[in-house]
């Protein structure tokens, strides 16, 4: 443990470098920054929630910029096509064959622009990138470089010429975060950084490989049995609440799937690991919950109705689970 826990430390020298490229660009969201910490340490992929202006596209290009990996920006469109991502073969009349183009996809950090604006196939061609890790091209089956890892934004604001996230689908990101607006002090701070201060260039600071090594540090995180019961329980009572004595029946369509306990896990030990610690608490678990089960809890008609959001049923879970 002592040992893990030195390494740990000295991880946190290279974790405060990519912070301080961020802060160039970004001021404030935290949050976000750690949620995007979370999926690169992880390779877990993460949606991200906000109305327009909130920095959603700024904080992925910064950290892209601050790692020493492939990037590659996607702007979703309603014309898109599934072979605009993937690649697609062409046809060479002066030697008769085809070749393969590849996609943007076959690159280390995607930041998936607006995500809700694609139609259903590419949407559909996205997610299956994500999960199987390979793209198809013909009949030739390509694998996706290591990490690779999807950023995607989504706008809540808007319905026109949208088409939403499947539910069964959604459940393959790792995290969805909901960006807020700044308060009045990062207000001011964004305005002086934007109108009347020289932009900092964002340096990659950290490689590919050197992400894989605290990956393998973050998997020796200790998680005691007990919490991994209580990780298991937060996930069953979304599943079947009247067993803890929620009275939350009626609004749950559909509980957590079992990536929610892997995830809630994962996403536990990144945040004891960000906090210097190499063993996971209750309160790390309750930290990240919210992240992890807020797209994974489908909502009946009935909590819609009475204007009850999964935050809502998020929040009567931790306050009705016991803590270990």
């Amino acid at each position: 443990m002592e040992q893990i826990k030195e390494s740990i430390e000295e991880s946190h020298l290279l974790i405060s470098s990519i912070r301080n490229e961020i802060s160039k660009e970004l001021v404030g969201q935290e949050k976000l920054v750690d949620s995007l910490l979370t999926g690169l340490l992880t390779g877990g992929h993460v949606l991200i929630e906000g109305v327009p202006g909130l920095a959603k596209t700024s904080a992925v290009k910064a950290l892209a910029s601050a790692v020493q990996a492939q990037f590659k920006r996607i702007q979703f469109t309603p014309d898109l096509l599934p072979a605009d991502l993937t690649g697609t073969e062409i046809y060479r009349p002066k030697t008769a064959d085809f070749i393969t183009r590849k996609g943007p996809l076959f690159n280390n950090i995607i930041l998936a622009d607006e995500i809700n604006r694609a139609p259903s196939k590419v949407q559909s061609a996205l997610l299956e990138a994500m999960e199987e890790k390979q793209v198809t091209i013909g009949d030739q089956t390509y694998l996706l470089p290591d990490p690779f890892l999807v950023l995607a934004t989504q706008n809540p604001i808007e319905q026109e010429g949208t088409y939403p996230l499947p539910e069964a689908q959604v459940d393959r990101f790792m995290l969805k975060v909901r960006v807020d607006y700044p308060d009045k002090i990062q207000e001011l701070e964004i305005l002086k950084k934007n109108s009347f201060q020289k932009p900092e260039a964002v340096h990659p600071v950290i490689s590919c490989d050197q992400i894989a090594a605290m990956g393998a540090l973050i998997d020796q995180v200790y998680v005691d049995e007990k919490l991994k019961e209580y990780i298991v329980d937060l996930v069953f009572a979304t599943r079947q609440p009247e067993k803890y004595g929620m009275d939350v029946a009626r609004y749950i369509e559909y509980g957590a799937s079992p990536r929610a306990s892997i995830f809630l896990a994962k996403a536990a030990r990144v945040n004891a690991f960000l906090s210097g610690r190499a063993y996971i608490t209750p309160q790390d678990i309750k930290l990240v919950g919210p992240d992890v089960l807020r797209h994974r809890i489908i909502l009946s008609f009935e909590a819609e109705a009475e204007d009850i959001c999964t935050d809502d049923i998020i929040q009567t879970l931790f306050d009705s689970i016991e803590v270990p």
